[in-house]
C-alpha cells in the first residue's frame, strides 16, 4: 500500500529526472567551434548568424559607403596640401624630387608668378578707348610675354643642372615642367603650400 501513500512531489521528480537527457562527456566538439572553446548555445549562434544576415551588403549601401570613404580621402588629401604632409599628397606631388622642385621655386623670385596681376592690368588698358593706352597694353603685353618665356628658360636650365646634381639616381622626369607650371601660380594660391621662405635656399 505504499505506492498509494507516495507524495505527488516525489513522483514528478522521478519523471522529470527520467525524462531529462543525458549529457554525454564525450560528445564530439563542432568542427566550426573555435579551438579550446565550446561550442556556443544555439541562442548565441543565431543571435550571430541574424547579425551577420542584417549587415548592409545592397548596391546603395556599398555606393554610400565608397562615396564615405572617398570624401575622407578628400579631406585628408586638402589638409597634407595644406600642410606639406607627404603621406597624404596626390602622385603629382609625391616624391623628394618633386619637393625640392617646389622648394626651390617658392624660394626665388618668378617674374611668371605676376602674370596674372599684370594680365589684369595690361586688359584694363586694352579696353579703354584711347590709342596711344591701347599701344602700350600691346606693348607691355609682348615685353611680359618675353620676360616670362626668358625666365622659364633660364629656370628650367638651372632647376635641371639642381635635380642632376642632387638626385643622380632618381626619376627626374617632369620635374623641372611640374616646377614652371608652379612658377605660373601667385605663391599665396599655391598648392602645395609653399614651406620655405624668399630666399631660403633648399
Amino acid at each position: 500500500m505504499g505506492f498509494v501513500f507516495r507524495s505527488r512531489a516525489k513522483d514528478e521528480k522521478a519523471q522529470s529526472a527520467v525524462s531529462a537527457p543525458v549529457t554525454d562527456s564525450k560528445q564530439p566538439r563542432d568542427p566550426q567551434a573555435p579551438k579550446g572553446r565550446p561550442t556556443p548555445k544555439r541562442s548565441v549562434a543565431q543571435s550571430q548568424r541574424r547579425s551577420v544576415a542584417n549587415t548592409p551588403m545592397t548596391r546603395k549601401d556599398a555606393a554610400k559607403r565608397q562615396r564615405e570613404e572617398r570624401r575622407t580621402a578628400m579631406a585628408r588629401q586638402r589638409e597634407a596640401l595644406a600642410k606639406g604632409d607627404e603621406r597624404y599628397l596626390p602622385a603629382r606631388d609625391k616624391g623628394p624630387v618633386r619637393k625640392f622642385a617646389r622648394d626651390w621655386i617658392d624660394s626665388r623670385f618668378n617674374i611668371a608668378e605676376y602674370f596674372l596681376p599684370m594680365a589684369v592690368i595690361i586688359l584694363v588698358l586694352s579696353m579703354i578707348r584711347v590709342a596711344s593706352l591701347q599701344n602700350i597694353a600691346l606693348l607691355l603685353w609682348l615685353v611680359v610675354i618675353v620676360l616670362i618665356v626668358l625666365d622659364s628658360i633660364v629656370t628650367g636650365f638651372r632647376l635641371r643642372k639642381r635635380l642632376a646634381e642632387r638626385f643622380p639616381d632618381e626619376r627626374r622626369r617632369g620635374a623641372v615642367a611640374y616646377a614652371l607650371m608652379r612658377s605660373l601660380q601667385m605663391r599665396r594660391l599655391r598648392l602645395p603650400k609653399p614651406q620655405v621662405k624668399r630666399g631660403e635656399r633648399p
